[in-house]
């Protein structure tokens, strides 16, 4: 009876690792497609916010500590600002900048967004890369009807209105998503309160290794 136990112990620790191992394997496989494809989905929104740019360079230094303090400061205290790329043409001139900001507080918690902004302060529009609102409601954040409201605008910040937009700098919200509304304006002014930072350090030159 006693070596029954230990042979079954024995047997049962064998399959743990080996499934163990097996596990480990396929993640190792899989790890670097889901990477590759994180890249390329990443790569499509930089080009959905800045369609004239040749190339997206890493910005030397990044520091999104740093960078979100400049959305706290800015009064979006819940925010962060995660990344951010500049966008060079074909002659490597600088055109701008694309930030990734995220705002936790959307109907579907965190929504992510690549903000386009050029030189001289006009967004170019934004592109969503996380959110997990409600079809047919909040996920019209991501459609153009919407975003295109925050497209050629050159304001310091967004505000949203429930009775119509009178201004460059006010937003429609979605109907019946007004939380959603609010959240992707957060991110996209985080992003415009980094770009002014941006703008202060780097004189709107490229910045190289």
């Amino acid at each position: 009876m006693k070596k029954s136990i230990i042979k079954d112990a024995l047997i049962l620790c064998l399959i743990t690792l080996v499934a163990g191992f097996l596990l480990g394997v396929v993640h190792d496989i899989t790890l670097q497609p889901i990477a590759a494809a994180n890249e390329a989905a990443q790569q499509d929104a930089y080009r959905a916010v800045f369609e004239d740019a040749e190339e997206f360079v890493e910005l030397p230094g990044f520091d999104a500590e740093a960078a979100t303090q400049a959305a706290v400061e800015a009064g979006y205290t819940d925010d962060t600002v995660d990344s951010c790329v500049q966008a060079v043409d074909a002659d490597g001139n600088l055109l701008g900048y694309v930030i990734n900001a995220t705002d936790p507080s959307s109907y579907g918690g965190d929504v992510t967004l690549s903000l386009g902004v050029r030189l001289d302060g006009t967004v170019n529009g934004y592109s969503i890369t996380v959110i997990n609102d409600t079809a047919g409601l909040g996920m019209k954040a991501a459609e153009e009807d919407y975003a295109s409201q925050y497209a050629g605008k050159q304001v310091e910040e967004f505000t949203v209105t429930k009775t119509g937009a009178t201004a460059d700098n006010e937003i429609d919200a979605i109907s019946g998503a007004t939380i959603t509304s609010d959240a992707v304006t957060r991110a996209v002014n985080s992003g415009l309160a980094y770009y002014r930072v941006l703008m202060e350090e780097t004189g709107g030159e490229l910045v190289n290794e």
